[in-house]
C-alpha cells in the first residue's frame, strides 16, 4: 500500500506529519487526521513517551484509529486508487502477533474509575469477560460494553473466551437493569452498548431482560441511545418483537464467521438462522438500523467473505464491523492468518461499494468499538 512516510517533525513536542507517496490530497488529509488522533491516544497512555517509543507505537496505533467512511466517500475515485489483491497477509503462529495488534490493556486514571463503577455495581462487561484487546482504550474513554444476563453461556463456540457450555446458569438478576442504568449515568454515557451471553435455558432467550435494561437506561438518562448486541434467541420472532418494542437505537447480531466455517466454529448455532434474525428484525422495525460483524483470520477465503457480505446486505444489514480474530487461550481455535492493515481498508471500501452505510474494518475493530461513531453514519 502506497501510504508514503510518517515524519516526526519535532522531537520535543512529538509533532508528526504525513508525506504522501502520490498526489492524492484526500488520502493525505485523512492520514494526517488519523495520525493526530493516534498520537493523542498514545500520549494519553504514556505522557512521558520518547520520540523512539512514539515512532514504534504509531504502528500499533493505526488499528486504533480506524476511519469510518460513508457510502459516498470519494476516495475510490482519487488519483492512484486501484484494486489490490486480497491473497496476501501474514502467516504467523498465534503467539507471534504483528506489531499492529499490540494495544495497551490497562489505560490510565479514567479507566480505573470505569472499573471502579463496574465493580461497585456488581456488573459484567464483555470487555473483561472476552479479554478484548481494546478494553484499556475504551475504559480510558469512559465507555464499556455491558454484559447482561450473567457471565456464563449455554453454548460452546470455539473462539469465545466467555465461560460456556453450562446447561443451567443462574437465573437473570432482576436488579441488573437498574444497576446498569445507574452505572451508565455515573459514567455520563450518551451512547450505551448492551450485549449478553446466550441463554437457551430461558423461554425468550433473555429478550425481556434486554428490553427492561433498555427502558431503565432511557428512564435514567434522557436522550440516551442504546445499541443492543444480541444472541440469536433461537430465531424467535416473539423475542425480537419484545426487543423491538423497547426501541433500541441499533439492533446488532453478529454472524461472526462465513457460512463454510460456521458449523465448525458455532456448532449449536446456524448461519441461516442468524441471517433470518437480522432480516426478521429489519421487517419488524424497519426504521431501526441493523448491524452485524465478522471475524477474519479463521481460514476464510476472499470468496467466502464476499459471499457473507452479500448475504448481510440481502438481510437488511446497513452497519458492518470486520476485525481480526485473536486466539484467547491455547484451548481455543488458533489463528490461521493475520490480515495486514491494507486488507482491512480494502474490505471497508468494498463493503461501502456494496451499499453498507457505515463500515468499521480494522485489525482491532470489535462489534462495539466506537459504536457511537458508526451509528452516526446511518
Amino acid at each position: 500500500m502506497e501510504h508514503g512516510s510518517i515524519l516526526l517533525t519535532n522531537q520535543q513536542t512529538m509533532a508528526v506529519d504525513y508525506m504522501p507517496a502520490g498526489t492524492d490530497p484526500l488520502a493525505a488529509g485523512e492520514m494526517r487526521s488519523i495520525l493526530k488522533r493516534s498520537v493523542g491516544t498514545i500520549r494519553e497512555y504514556q505522557p512521558a513517551i520518547t520520540a523512539d517509543h512514539l515512532s514504534n507505537a504509531l504502528h500499533s496505533s493505526f488499528a486504533d484509529s480506524v476511519p469510518i467512511l460513508r457510502r459516498d466517500s470519494p476516495r475510490k475515485n482519487c488519483p492512484g486508487w486501484r484494486r489490490r489483491s486480497l491473497k496476501g497477509g501474514v502467516s504467523l503462529k498465534a503467539d507471534r502477533k504483528p506489531h499492529w495488534l499490540k494495544m495497551p490493556t490497562l489505560g490510565g486514571e479514567s479507566a480505573g474509575e470505569v472499573r471502579k463503577i463496574i465493580r461497585e455495581h456488581r456488573l459484567n462487561t464483555v470487555c473483561d469477560q472476552a479479554g478484548c484487546p481494546n478494553r484499556g482504550h475504551c475504559y480510558q474513554r469512559g465507555t464499556a460494553t455491558f454484559l447482561i444476563l450473567g457471565n456464563i453461556c449455554t453454548r460452546s463456540c470455539l473462539y469465545c473466551a466467555i465461560e460456556k457450555n453450562v446447561a443451567s446458569p443462574p437465573p437473570p438478576d432482576p436488579g441488573e437493569p437498574e444497576r446498569v442504568a445507574v452505572a451508565a449515568s455515573l459514567m455520563k454515557l450518551r451512547y450505551v452498548v448492551l450485549t449478553s451471553v446466550t441463554r437457551d435455558d430461558l423461554e425468550d432467550g433473555g429478550a425481556a431482560h434486554f428490553a427492561r435494561t433498555v427502558k431503565a437506561l432511557k428512564a435514567a438518562i434522557p436522550g440516551v441511545r442504546v445499541e443492543v448486541l444480541t444472541p440469536d434467541f433461537s430465531g424467535s420472532a416473539g423475542s425480537l418483537e419484545i426487543l423491538a418494542d423497547s426501541r433500541p437505537a441499533v439492533f446488532n447480531h453478529n454472524i461472526e464467521t462465513v457460512e463454510r466455517l460456521f458449523p465448525e466454529l458455532r456448532p449449536v448455532a446456524s448461519y441461516r438462522q442468524s441471517l433470518g434474525v437480522l432480516s426478521r428484525f429489519r421487517g419488524i422495525a424497519p426504521d431501526i438500523p441493523v448491524k452485524s460483524g465478522l471475524m477474519v483470520g479463521l481460514g476464510e477465503t476472499e470468496k467466502d467473505l464476499l459471499s457473507s457480505l452479500e448475504d448481510l446486505r440481502e438481510s437488511g444489514v446497513s452497519l458492518l464491523t470486520i476485525g481480526q480474530y485473536l486466539q484467547p487461550t491455547s484451548k481455543h481455535i488458533p489463528v490461521k492468518r493475520f490480515l495486514e492493515p491494507w486488507e482491512f481498508e480494502e474490505w471497508e471500501h468494498r463493503a461501502l461499494e456494496m451499499g453498507f452505510s457505515g463500515v468499521a474494518s480494522g485489525a482491532l475493530v470489535r462489534s462495539s468499538y466506537h459504536a457511537d461513531l458508526l451509528q452516526e453514519t446511518t
